[in-house]
């Protein structure tokens, strides 16, 4: 008996269907957890978790050394480095700043015995040194999972030709205004939010814009052009697996033992009364982040493969 070989999937529908599955488990998710009406209290002892927050950076560490030191040398696959590091020039950067500038502004530390003690520069005085290594080792991770998925595991989806098809690209830079309208309606709707219904009106959803402005920016650039190229299976595995490990940090770790906590005036007043209170942004930060690091990754990739300059890649001759 014959089977049939699989329809290729066109990159829109690829694209619908990753946000299909991440809103087939969001919304009953949501629906569950909203019907806790009275939360469960935690009494914590003085010093529950000794250097907690950093002895969990191995929830990040160990995935970076099992891929860049097994997973990938033992396959033999010639991964595209300069785009690899391109990418990591612009997010890790972007991530300190995130600390830099706004740590205090957005969190607090009320746990300084889950830490190593040692400081960090920060705006309006040091953070642990902890943070820096969360964001670091944080873009290190989605990139190396979804490479490996892409070039590897579901190799079998991605664009064969690369380098032939990125030098038929015009220019890479390319506005996309479904992006731009998404991301102003989404924070509108948070302003809003925050002001009418919310619990704690006072301020504005500063994270939250944040978090659109770091997930839509790289897709308002170059999504148009990007799209046929990434590794939507990839995409969505490399997606379930960081936000696993995202809420399983945040939920049950971070939050209740105080590593870190949310200021809620910067917040938009959405939280998960079952999980500590924890902030709707905790949930969409590596959601964003994912989304974000993936557009920008190909963006690179297809620089590197075209061969060309910088300014003809991206603004085009």
């Amino acid at each position: 008996m014959s089977s049939s070989p699989t329809r290729p999937v066109s990159p829109r529908l690829a694209g619908w269907i990753v946000f299909t599955m991440l809103a087939m488990v969001a919304v009953p998710a949501a629906i569950t957890l909203h019907q806790v009406r009275a939360p469960a209290i935690l009494t914590v002892p003085p010093d529950p978790t000794p250097h907690g927050y950093t002895w969990s950076l191995l929830l990040f560490i160990i995935p970076i050394a099992v891929i860049a030191g097994w997973f990938l040398p033992s396959e033999g696959l010639d991964i595209p480095q300069r785009a690899f590091w391109r990418t990591l020039r612009v997010l890790v950067p972007a991530g300190f700043a995130l600390d830099f500038f706004f740590a205090h502004r957005f969190f607090f530390f009320p746990n300084p015995a889950a830490t190593l003690g040692i400081g960090a520069w920060a705006l309006h005085g040091p953070v642990p040194i902890e943070e820096y290594a969360f964001y670091f080792t944080g873009f290190i991770t989605i990139l190396l999972l979804y490479i490996w998925l892409d070039e590897f595991w579901l190799a079998a989806y991605n664009v064969p030709d690369y380098p032939g098809e990125a030098r038929q690209i015009r220019r890479l830079l390319q506005f996309h205004p479904s992006s731009a309208v998404l991301g102003v309606a989404a924070i509108a709707a948070a302003v809003v939010y925050k002001k009418l219904f919310s619990g704690t009106p006072q301020g504005l959803p500063e994270y939250f814009t944040v978090l659109v402005l770091g997930g839509l920016v790289p897709s308002a650039s170059f999504f148009p052009v990007v799209r046929p190229y990434i590794n939507w299976r990839a995409l969505s595995l490399t997606l379930f697996i960081i936000l696993l490990v995202s809420l399983f940090w945040e939920a049950t770790l971070a939050i209740a033992y105080g590593w870190w906590g949310y200021q809620p005036e910067r917040m938009t007043g959405i939280s998960i009364r079952a999980w500590s209170g924890l902030p709707v942004e905790a949930v969409l930060v590596w959601m964003a982040v994912t989304y974000g690091t993936v557009i920008l990754f190909e963006a690179c990739k297809l620089w590197q493969a075209s061969g060309r300059s910088f300014r003809e890649a991206f603004l085009g001759t």
